[in-house]
């Protein structure tokens, strides 16, 4: 059979897994009587509870006398790493631009990245039917954005690039923008036809593949996934690994697989431009090179861009700690940190003085909310601090990371978007009407001022708002910013939080608690409504007397509280405090617990 290697790319929210779905179904990959899950490629717990792709994945269709490895990658900017690794196993990418948001951050980032790449780009314009679609204006945009990033690149691009409209989650495409149904046939001719070329690579010499991917299985172990680059792999035949300063080792493929629609499938052998799955070998990373023993020969390492945030993450000091879940030991959370970087490509790890505190090095908070969600749900206890960008020294002078911000939000958010990122150090750079309604603005925006913003946002727009970033480079710093107006409400003792202190309290600012939860001294209970942070006693009852009235009590009424999730508490906390993680309760801490040790003065 033929082969071709594709990637779906797209910006967050614009259809790919959707897509992906409609294309396993009308290839006759499930027969009919076959129930298919919505979003089927979106298989870890957390991408179904977000509606985000996380983490990228491999399947296969047969289509007429071709075999096509279709890859489904994540659209957000965070998660740009898996991307980046994808792009390293495909020939072509189809790239899905929402018909009425037209090109975004996510889409620059990876037409930049497959143009460094010299991969064969083709457009596919979804969501066609949306009543507010503009499909004219977004191919023009298309059209200029790949003007420029051709420009910029210096690589030979070639402009005229094709064009299909249609509809993913209808299952639709043709190359007609007016025609609103049929079905994604023309698409899968389109993937098989001669524009998407044969993978690049040498059929005859001796084997050599480069790994791209890392995964597990019960039964088999580690698993190492890359495409063949040169020549034929083997099952149960020696290969030699060859890893990062020279080491290297040779081992017996004890499995070789090929991916076959959503699983997997054992062939004897496999050959160049092949995506493989081979067991038989522990302790391979992403970047290494699997070769024929004979000739050694060692393929350039993966490089992605480098990480933009830091956090730092501690064993659970608090007085509640073991009490909700496992203790974590520095030991294990080390393990830990040590696995997720070795997944994940652009996630870095270091030690710190503190033997209990460690530093992981990500693309932006929400990489790192996943990171620690993923601890948290195997029963471990942990703190982290609050992210901070990465800075630099050039010639000198101090340097932080600058980011392009993209917002699409009804006119009425316009004024308070504005304040929120003046205050944040953004510059207004652009502002246009866009659809009926909408604004489109473009800020050029400190990263930190960013971190903590996006729950903000959403209130500012009501929900209505979109907003997306890219990294542009390194610009001089632009000084001390605070991580928000307000200080915390601490609460000064330990107990057994009543409903008759918090409602003694409620005028002090917004809370956090329920009452019959227990505290701590050092325990954050809430936000103040002052810019100072007021310790509070949350545990105080109330004290019978003798003297009994013709009224009952008050019924305490107390209004509800945030929901307590991770990505809430990392957007909200200062640098002096900590997030605790349980697998049952988010709690924020200050670092210093004691009353006496700490200023209420911020």
């Amino acid at each position: 059979m033929k082969l071709k290697n594709i990637a779906i790319v797209a910006h967050v929210d614009h259809g790919k897994t959707t897509l992906v779905d409609e294309l396993l179904k009308q290839s006759g990959l499930f027969s009919a009587h076959e129930q298919l899950v919505e979003r089927v490629m979106d298989s870890g717990e957390l991408e179904k509870e977000r509606g985000i792709t996380i983490k990228a994945k491999n399947c296969a269709i047969r289509w007429k006398d071709t075999k096509i490895n279709l890859l489904d990658t994540p659209g957000h900017a965070d998660f740009g790493g898996e991307v980046e690794r994808s792009l390293m196993m495909v020939d072509g990418i189809m790239l899905l631009v929402d018909a009425s948001e037209g090109p975004l951050p996510q889409t620059r980032f990876v037409l930049s990245k497959a143009i460094e790449r010299d991969i064969r780009i083709a457009v596919f314009i979804n969501k066609v039917d949306r009543p507010d679609e503009r499909i004219d204006e977004v191919k023009g945009e298309i059209e200029d954005l790949l003007l420029e990033l051709a420009s910029q690149s210096g690589h030979e691009v070639d402009l005229d690039i094709p064009f299909l409209y249609g509809s993913g989650r209808a299952g639709y495409a043709s190359d007609d923008q007016n025609r609103r149904e049929g079905n994604l046939e023309p698409m899968l001719d389109f993937f098989v036809s001669d524009y998407y070329p044969d993978p690049k690579v040498d059929k005859t010499g001796p084997a050599q593949l480069l790994v791209t991917n890392l995964s597990y299985s019960n039964y088999l172990g580690a698993l190492m996934v890359g495409r063949i680059q040169r020549g034929v792999i083997n099952n149960n035949k020696q290969i030699l690994w060859m890893g990062a300063e020279g080491k290297s080792k040779t081992f017996k493929v004890t499995s070789l697989q090929i991916y076959d629609g959503l699983g997997m499938s054992i062939v004897e052998s496999a050959e160049a431009g092949e995506i493989v799955i081979i067991s038989g070998f522990d302790n391979g990373d992403i970047g290494d090179t699997l070769c024929a023993p004979e000739k050694p020969e060692s393929l350039p390492r993966i490089e992605v861009e480098p990480p933009t945030v830091s956090v730092q993450v501690s064993v659970n000091t608090s007085p509640m700690s073991g009490r909700e879940g496992e203790y974590l030991t520095s030991r294990r959370l080390e393990e830990f940190l040590i696995d997720a970087i070795r997944k994940n490509v652009s996630l870095k790890y270091e030690p710190t003085e503190d033997p209990k505190v460690f530093i992981l090095k990500a693309r932006g908070e929400l990489q790192v909310a996943v990171v620690f969600e993923e601890i948290r749900r195997a029963g471990f206890e942990l703190m982290i601090a609050r992210p901070q960008v990465i800075t630099k020294e050039i010639d000198g002078q101090l340097m932080e990371p600058f980011e392009r911000l993209v917002l699409d939000v009804p006119n009425e958010s316009t004024g308070v978007i504005t304040e929120k990122m003046a205050s944040r150090k953004g510059k207004l750079e652009a502002m246009s009407p866009f659809g009926e309604g909408r604004t489109r603005m473009e800020f050029i925006v400190p990263s930190r001022g960013l971190i903590g913003y996006r729950s903000t946002f959403l209130t500012d727009t009501k929900g209505q708002g979109l907003m997306s970033s890219y990294f542009i480079g390194y610009e001089p710093h632009v000084g001390k910013m605070l991580a928000r107006a307000n200080g915390a409400l601490i609460s000064d003792r330990a107990g057994k939080i009543t409903p008759y202190a918090l409602f003694n309290v409620l005028s002090s600012g917004r809370q956090f608690v329920l009452p019959g939860e227990q505290s701590y001294e050092g325990q954050v209970v809430g936000e103040s409504t002052r810019p100072n942070d007021l310790n509070l006693n949350v545990c105080r009852e109330k004290h019978l007397t003798s003297v009994r009235t013709a009224g009952k009590d008050e019924n305490i009424i107390l209004p509800p509280i945030p929901h307590r999730t991770l990505d809430w508490a990392l957007d909200w906390i200062d640098e002096d405090e900590w997030v605790e993680v349980t697998p049952k309760s988010i709690r924020i801490r200050k670092k210093e617990l004691k009353q006496a040790l700490r200023t209420v003065v911020r």
